[in-house]
């Protein structure tokens, strides 16, 4: 038997519903040989576009280039899915033996002189080809990915740099794997009311389930926190256990930063280590100034700053809830100093006392299924899109969902995959990806996006059930997914989410909005048992509650990204302690230890996991400014759903993916560019 016909990754997967993986027939050994044979189709199919006895055209071209590595790419999508969201030993074995070989596969396609040599001489005459607008940004963005992955160093430099470019893929595969690895590793065992004191149902309910998940189910008292931010967040919030809030606290700061097999802390010392190279090798004095440069933001001094901007009111505004979280201590007779892993608990005892708002009052109104259904109303009310569950259609897990997509004239438009709990063998976070980018360019392409989310799973037989937070989370991912989903693009390097990284959380973050909308809560928020729409009283209080402690969250979010900044910005070779590193920058800046840090340098994964937000974390607030301002057109046209302002939201941000230039197509949407004020009164930070 041939390798394709014993190979379900190798086979045609037309006979799969949408195209999808023949999920149940895939394993981890399957991957090896299958790239080997992707890479080898994909260098022959280079090869012959470099070789054409015709002179380039955009066509035989650039055109060739988006057309070519269907294989690899099929590969690459569910490679990264599985290791993401369904992972096993063998598969991390798999991650670990083929990085260095796919950043090499990478090497060699940019570094390719014969092909480097005719998309050259076509950016040299761009002007002169008589392109449509998306042919030149498709032609200026390709000949940008052959320069920045290293096509014009020469000899030695290039060939060093197709080493630290090879060594790194390794190193964000082994940082993720540790995280991981401490993630799922960790469990808070409660047992008995002592331990329990303080946890509403849906906290116990979760914990349980959990309990169950880890195999402790026969142990009718067993319940377990992980370090899954659904469960640990309300641990913090709300158990009454002083000692096993810092237990959990600690272990969740502390991921990565182990002594044993999963330390990253050597791991990003060396990242970083190779960053600089990498940089140097471009002529940068360092990786800040290489990220960057391609970048909407452009230079270090305009992310510092928006960053700085938003800093030292931030820090005023925490200052003030601290005052009321030390009131609230004394008050209840609480004599210690407010700690890291205290800052929640009060902080939802002030919330309820000064606001009459309880999580635990909230959340029956927030079914995950409920929710679900919020987004696509939403989704048909400004796009004309329809969801149409496909039971029948199996996932990688059993949790997964599959739907079609369908646009308001009943046409399919692409696939939606929905994978919304936490569990052992997924990282942590929320986030989106493709395991098929939209695209025509001779493929038509249909979409196939998936939002994975990190949700406490409610325990059998009952709903899950959503903080407002964990439903704002649900609505932003979609936004990405939307991206993906709405896209109309001739070339799939320009499709979906593949835009500059301060402009791709625009479409995620603007749709956040929509779950703030009364409308939209009066008609999904319903009471889980009783079907009752979330009382008026109760809206009030969530919509007075709304600026409660975004001193802290601010600066939590803010601190992080200034230590990303910070880090990516020195100038030396070798990369520092980090752990030393990021206690001296927040010592300079004034970060209290009472509020710490979104995410610490030994687990942030945005960084290290990867290089996608390196000295990038600050793009969630440069979204902000954009989000913030561009919603605004809905509140000045009267209403949220405002046709006239969706259709541009959809021309403009959600099908353009990056076939213009991101400041050009927010004013194409907006009339004009954008405005920081929406972002600092949203945040409660305008004076």
């Amino acid at each position: 038997m041939s390798q394709a016909a014993s190979n379900p990754l190798l086979q045609d997967w037309n006979d799969q519903p949408y195209g999808l993986p023949p999920f149940a027939r895939i394993e981890a050994a399957h991957f090896a040989p299958a790239f080997e044979a992707a890479l080898a189709e994909h260098r022959a199919e280079l090869d012959r576009i470099a070789a054409q006895d015709q002179p380039p055209s955009f066509e035989n071209t650039i055109a060739a280039f988006d057309r070519s590595g269907r294989l690899l790419a099929r590969l690459e999508h569910l490679f990264y899915t599985l290791g993401a969201s369904a992972t096993s030993p063998e598969l991390q074995a798999a991650q670990r033996a083929l990085a260095a070989p796919l950043a090499a596969h990478g090497n060699a396609v940019y570094m390719h002189a014969a092909l480097f040599k005719r998309v050259d001489a076509l950016y040299a005459e761009r002007q002169a080809l008589g392109l449509s607008p998306e042919q030149l940004r498709l032609l200026e963005r390709i000949h940008l990915d052959f320069v920045r992955a290293g096509a014009k160093l020469q000899g030695e430099a290039q060939a060093r740099y197709a080493q630290v470019v090879e060594r790194l893929a390794e190193l964000h595969t082994l940082f993720g794997q540790n995280v991981l690895a401490d993630e799922s590793g960790y469990q808070l065992l409660l047992r008995g009311e002592d331990e329990l004191a303080g946890l509403p149902d849906f906290v116990r309910a979760a914990a349980r389930q959990a309990a169950v998940d880890r195999g402790l189910g026969e142990d009718a008292g067993a319940h377990v926190i992980t370090l899954s931010r659904s469960q640990i967040v309300p641990f913090l919030s709300f158990s009454e256990r002083r000692d096993l809030r810092e237990q959990a606290w600690r272990a969740w700061i502390g991921r990565g930063e182990k002594d044993g097999a999963t330390d990253n802390r050597a791991v990003a010392q060396e990242i970083l280590t190779l960053r600089n190279e990498q940089a140097r090798l471009h002529g940068h004095a360092c990786y800040a100034d290489y990220a960057l440069a391609d970048t909407m933001a452009g230079s270090r001094e305009a992310v510092l700053g928006l960053l700085n901007q938003v800093w030292e009111p931030a820090k005023q505004a925490a200052a003030a809830e601290r005052e009321q979280l030390e009131g609230m201590m004394a008050s209840l007779d609480h004599r210690f100093p407010l700690e890291a892993w205290d800052w929640r608990f009060y902080a939802e005892k002030v919330r309820k006392a000064r606001y009459e708002l309880d999580d635990a009052e909230v959340k029956p109104y927030f079914s995950l299924d409920a929710m679900v259904q919020a987004l696509f109303d939403c989704a048909g009310r400004l796009f004309g899109l329809k969801f149409l569950a496909q039971p029948q259609v199996a996932g990688y897990h059993p949790d997964v969902k599959v739907y079609e997509v369908q646009g308001a004239d009943g046409v399919l438009r692409g696939v939606f995959v929905q994978d919304n709990f936490a569990r052992p063998t997924k990282r942590s976070g929320a986030w989106m990806n493709a395991l098929r980018w939209q695209a025509r360019n001779g493929i038509d392409a249909l979409p196939i996006i998936l939002n994975n989310n990190n949700f406490a799973k409610g325990a059998a037989g009952e709903p899950t059930l959503l903080s407002f937070d964990d439903a704002r989370t649900l609505f932003h991912e979609f936004g990405h997914g939307l991206h993906g989903l709405l896209s109309n693009v001739e070339y799939e390097r320009l499709s979906g989410t593949q835009v500059l990284r301060d402009f791709v959380e625009l479409p995620s973050q603007i749709f956040e909005h929509w779950i703030n909308e009364p409308e939209v809560l009066k008609q999904h928020a319903r009471h889980y048992k009783t079907g009752e729409p979330i009382p008026d009283a109760l809206l009030a209080k969530i919509k007075a509650a709304e600026l409660f402690n975004q001193g802290y969250e601010t600066v939590r979010y803010t601190a992080s990204a200034l230590v990303d900044l910070a880090v990516h910005a020195r100038t030396e070779a070798q990369g520092p302690d980090i752990t030393a590193f990021e206690a001296q920058t927040m010592a300079d800046y004034g970060l209290p230890a009472a509020i710490g840090m979104n995410h610490r340098l030994a687990h942030f994964q945005h960084l290290f996991s990867g290089s996608g937000y390196a000295a990038g974390y600050y793009v969630y607030m440069w979204a902000e400014v954009l989000d913030a301002d561009g919603y605004e057109a809905f509140k000045e046209a009267g209403s949220p759903f405002d046709a006239q302002v969706a259709q541009r939201l959809l021309t403009h941000i959600y099908a353009a993916g990056n076939s213009c230039e991101p400041r050009a197509t927010y004013r194409a949407f907006r009339g004009r560019d954008a405005q920081v004020q929406p972002m600092l009164r949203g945040r409660g930070l305008l004076v």
